[in-house]
């Protein structure tokens, strides 16, 4: 079956000037959104991957922030670098954002109708009757009760799962072909949070559109994903479809993350497996593979030379292990070696 790629994204270098010197935030990053799909950007807090999906929409600050080099393609046409009224003819109508947390990222003082209103007449110039009335279809389409008392309360009489909803209203109200969600179930409940991921299922069906969705939690990636890249200390340091991350990890770091994660499985147990040590200091990344002084398998050639790409059937890993004649782990390859 064939894939369109809808985004692709290439060679992203981020940096931020800070008073202790600069900070390499994203290097090398490069991945593809395929239409229509999910792609999952997955691992642990402070790995950059906020800041990729931001620098490639103009969203971060800059200075101190700056894109240094690469490339994001949509649809055939580059959008890094381009004009700030170039980026806001794009942001919000191609590509649309659920930010992590909906409580700062809403304005207190409008209406949740006239948030999603504004939006519409920015990119579409509708009238404010018009508006108002595809804000209310928005909020009953994701799901909220009374959607037309709803949208005429302010943000503070929402609840966080409701705030949540609201945010992805306002996201697809321009109907964009790439919707981003940034941790979009962070500080809900269990039960909410699993209305909330159900709600981005069933709407990226019914308007075709992809997702790129950022999280550190692997359960939510193995509901949720069809694409999976993994990252650490502003790289990607692992991608594939998801049976290739759950089923055949090829790279140390997404075995350990995968080691830590809990299993519900009946009659199962073990002790979960942390990942010792922490991330490296990103004003001096190391010469070397990033995870070099956390890896059970480190050697010596990981220390002073960066590990090359190694492919295999859309699967790709930047570890050492793969190089012939170091692929050997415990008397199995290391490529399908299967910890659990």
């Amino acid at each position: 079956m064939s894939r369109e790629v809808i985004l692709k994204v290439r060679d992203l270098d981020v940096e931020f000037d800070t008073y202790g010197g600069v900070v390499h935030a994203v290097r090398g990053v490069n991945f593809d959104v395929t239409k229509g799909k999910t792609m999952a950007i997955v691992g642990e807090s402070g790995c950059g991957k906020s800041v990729t999906v931001q620098s490639i929409l103009g969203l971060i600050p800059m200075p101190p922030g700056r894109v240094t080099r690469g490339s994001a393609i949509l649809e055939g046409e580059e959008i890094l670098g381009v004009s700030r009224a170039k980026l806001n003819s794009i942001r919000g109508r191609r590509i649309g954002m659920i930010f992590q947390d909906p409580m700062t990222s809403l304005n207190p003082t409008m209406t949740i109708g006239k948030q999603i209103c504004e939006t519409l007449k920015v990119h579409y110039g509708v009238s404010h009757s018009e508006g108002m009335k595809r804000a209310v279809d928005l909020l009953d389409q994701t799901k909220i009760p009374e959607a037309k008392k709803r949208s005429n309360q302010y943000p503070f009489e929402f609840s966080g799962g409701m705030l949540q909803r609201a945010m992805i209203s306002m996201a697809l109200a321009c109907r964009p072909q790439i919707l981003v969600a940034d941790e979009p179930t962070t500080a809900l409940d269990v039960t909410i949070q699993e209305q909330i991921l159900e709600l981005l299922k069933e709407l990226e069906k019914q308007e075709t559109m992809s997702l790129i969705l950022i999280t550190h939690d692997l359960g939510v990636v193995a509901r949720m994903a069809d694409d999976v890249s993994v990252m650490y200390a502003g790289l990607i340091v692992e991608s594939g479809s998801v049976d290739d991350i759950y089923y055949r990890p090829s790279h140390p770091y997404t075995m350990g993350l995968r080691a830590a994660m809990p299993s519900n499985r009946e009659g199962y147990k073990r002790r979960l497996e942390p990942i010792e040590g922490s991330p490296p200091d990103l004003f001096h990344p190391p010469k070397g593979c990033g995870y070099f002084a956390r890896c059970p398998y480190a050697m010596n050639v990981c220390r002073d030379h960066p590990p090359r790409n190694y492919k295999s059937n859309g699967h790709e890993s930047l570890c050492w292990l793969h190089e012939a004649g170091a692929n050997k782990v415990d008397g199995e390859e290391f490529h399908y070696l299967d910890r659990l």
